[in-house]
């Protein structure tokens, strides 16, 4: 479980389509159907949380 550089975001795990996000403050995502390319752009973003808030939160 790669950890990131990110305030908000501790970890993140990919597996077939799920994406498995821990926030700093203990809560967990869990999302369904997320393309590969989303993963990549979480762990390359110069801040996660953006990327989050931007790309999968509420569409996935």
């Amino acid at each position: 479980m790669p950890a990131l550089n990110s305030s908000c975001l501790a970890s993140v795990e990919y597996d077939s389509g799920t994406m498995y996000l821990t926030f700093h403050s203990g809560r967990n995502y869990t999302l369904h159907g997320v393309p590969e390319y989303h993963y990549d752009g979480l762990l390359n973003a110069s801040s996660p949380g953006w990327y989050f808030n931007t790309y999968l939160k509420g569409r996935y």
